[in-house]
């Protein structure tokens, strides 16, 4: 019988482990009390010769006490959409030990209004953050001239 063959299968997978490292004490994270905080916030991490040519989809990752933790790209698309896959937001989310998220995503048409798919992509959100207990705490549309905020704004109720 060969070495293979006699070692046990669960030595042959990788074991996960979450690792943690916070580079930025809370005491000097700004605190987001509305979306003109986010917004002023994301837009400065916003690429401006990108906004108006392809949709992008990002995330804000919040502590307990709504204070920025962390700013994350999630895709980038065309002209007119952009995958924004639930997994990889929550998976985010968790790694980063987040309580609560922001979604913002640009329309290079420079139209704030929500579409159909933005208003159930919220709700979706919404949901799953629930049970997750990481709630949606807003999701933003954004162009160079300004923002709309999805649930401030009352598009979606939660």
């Amino acid at each position: 019988m060969s070495q293979e063959e006699t070692t046990p299968l669960t030595s042959k997978f990788e074991e996960v482990q979450l690792i943690y490292r916070n580079r930025t004490p809370a005491a000097n994270r700004p605190k987001i009390k509305n979306p003109q905080d986010a917004y002023k916030i994301f837009m400065e991490n916003w690429d401006m010769d990108q906004i108006e040519l392809v949709e992008e989809c990002k995330l804000m990752l919040l502590d307990r006490s709504l204070k920025m933790m962390s700013i994350s790209s999630i895709s980038k698309g065309g002209i007119s959409g952009t995958i924004v896959d639930p997994k990889i937001v929550f998976s985010i989310a968790l790694k980063r030990r987040a309580s609560a998220l922001i979604l913002v995503h640009n329309h290079p048409s420079g139209n704030l209004q929500p579409s159909h798919q933005d208003i159930q992509l919220t709700r979706n959100f919404m949901n799953a953050g629930k049970i997750l207990q990481i709630p949606l705490e807003d999701h933003l549309i954004v162009t160079k001239e300004g923002y709309n905020s999805i649930i401030s704004d009352g598009y979606v109720v939660g």
